[in-house]
């Protein structure tokens, strides 16, 4: 009798691990949407100082805040530097190597567009405008894939509890209460 309880014991350690980790990529997801909102918007404010701001030149830089569109493009690169940083800390916390990686060159990314940012800002040099933009779009790439490939919170489990990951619906009939029947549609 306690080598079955032990056997059950360690089937639901199991499966709350499951679902501690799906729970947590689940909250990567999230913050990778977050993470692409803040960088839409960013973009848009940039857009929105190149049509209408006052571009710099090497001979008249531009300072941080000069402008109130400029001052929130910066706040928000503030902003997207630390969320940033905290969607890497969840992903290693979570030990997902796609999300870890693509975390990383999400944030090299938003820092590189910083530094091209202060770069122009400074000088107003094509190329500097040139790494800002594609630094914003391998970083809007990374979070986008995230977004797509992690789980979202009503694929991370049932409201029974049941996992569903392609094996255990085609293996555990009784994990769905529906029999292979009830899946395939007969």
């Amino acid at each position: 009798m306690s080598e079955t309880h032990t056997a059950t014991s360690s089937a639901s350690g199991r499966r709350a691990a499951g679902r501690d980790q799906a729970a947590r990529l689940s909250r990567l997801r999230r913050s990778s949407l977050g993470l692409v909102v803040m960088l839409i918007i960013q973009f848009i404010l940039g857009m929105i100082y190149n049509l209408y701001g006052t571009a710099p030149t090497s001979a008249k830089p531009v300072g941080l805040f000069s402008s109130p569109d400029l001052a929130l493009h910066v706040i928000l690169g503030f902003l997207l530097l630390l969320a940033a940083i905290g969607q890497l800390v969840q992903a290693i916390g979570a030990r997902h190597q796609l999300s870890i990686w693509l975390s990383a060159i999400g944030l090299l990314s938003i820092i590189g567009a910083g530094f091209a940012g202060l770069g122009f800002a400074g000088s107003g040099a094509d190329g500097a405008s040139l790494g800002m933009s594609l630094a914003f779009a391998t970083a809007l790439a990374c979070y986008v894939v995230l977004v797509f490939a992690l789980p979202s919170s009503a694929a991370s489990g049932s409201a029974r509890g049941a996992s569903t990951t392609p094996t255990t619906l085609c293996s555990s009939p009784v994990s769905t209460g529906l029999g292979l029947r009830g899946i395939v549609g007969t």
